[in-house]
């Protein structure tokens, strides 16, 4: 049988059972679904209850485009060593360690899509927070500080959605945040699609594929 959204949140359910915080990664290619998957599952496990689910992206550990134009990387944003990588390892392995004292929240940074900047201190994390979902390109990566943001990761589902729907989408993300069209274009298929062939050479190393019109079902229902 197809899967279903319900069955990915029995799935990410079953994570957080026991006393230890859990924590699963969303990967996948620009433009694939990685966000909208994350908030869908936090919005539905959060619904009529405390909430016990977090979300913390990726994205906010971009680095600032001074350092990318010191680093002369400016024309590599969203390449892999235009994150760091090793910054979200040590927060993923904070998150997990739960070790705050006086029950005191874990702020983890943001990106803001307007600016195209990140943002510190953005995103809290409550000590009531028994699942955190975090998503981004990389978690599968196999290289350099990347391998150990996996080892802080209970599962990764790896957001797949069809090439030609992917790539309109994301020269359409673009164009919402400043980009002019042929401009969108042309960075979708240099710097963006670079990006996702690395990406996608890392989906057998995913626990769960997760094909997005499992979403769009979802969606479409409610």
């Amino acid at each position: 049988m197809p899967l279903t959204f319900d069955d990915l949140l029995i799935r990410a359910r079953a994570l957080a059972r026991g006393d230890r915080r859990a924590i699963l990664g969303i990967a996948g290619s620009p433009g694939a679904g990685k966000t909208t998957l994350a908030q869908m599952l936090v919005r539905e496990l959060n619904a009529g209850a405390e909430p016990w689910v977090a979300h913390v992206p990726m994205d906010g550990f971009h680095l600032a485009d001074v350092e990318l134009d010191r680093l002369g990387l400016g024309d590599r944003k969203g390449a892999p060593d235009t994150f760091d990588a090793a910054g979200y390892a040590a927060l993923l392995r904070r998150l997990r360690a739960e070790d705050e004292e006086d029950g005191a929240i874990v702020y983890a940074p943001g990106f803001e899509r307007v600016l195209e900047q990140p943002i510190a201190a953005a995103v809290p994390v409550p000590p009531t927070a028994r699942l955190v979902v975090t998503e981004g390109n990389y978690l599968l990566l196999d290289t350099g500080a990347w391998v150990r943001v996996r080892q802080q990761l209970d599962e990764v589902w790896f957001c797949e959605l069809d090439e030609q729907e992917r790539i309109r989408r994301l020269v359409a993300r673009h164009e919402r945040f400043g980009k002019e069209h042929d401009e969108a274009v042309t960075w979708v298929r240099g710097t963006d699609q670079r990006n996702a062939d690395l990406v996608t050479a890392t989906r057998d190393r995913a626990d769960l594929v997760v094909p997005t019109r499992a979403l769009e079902r979802r969606q479409a229902v409610s």
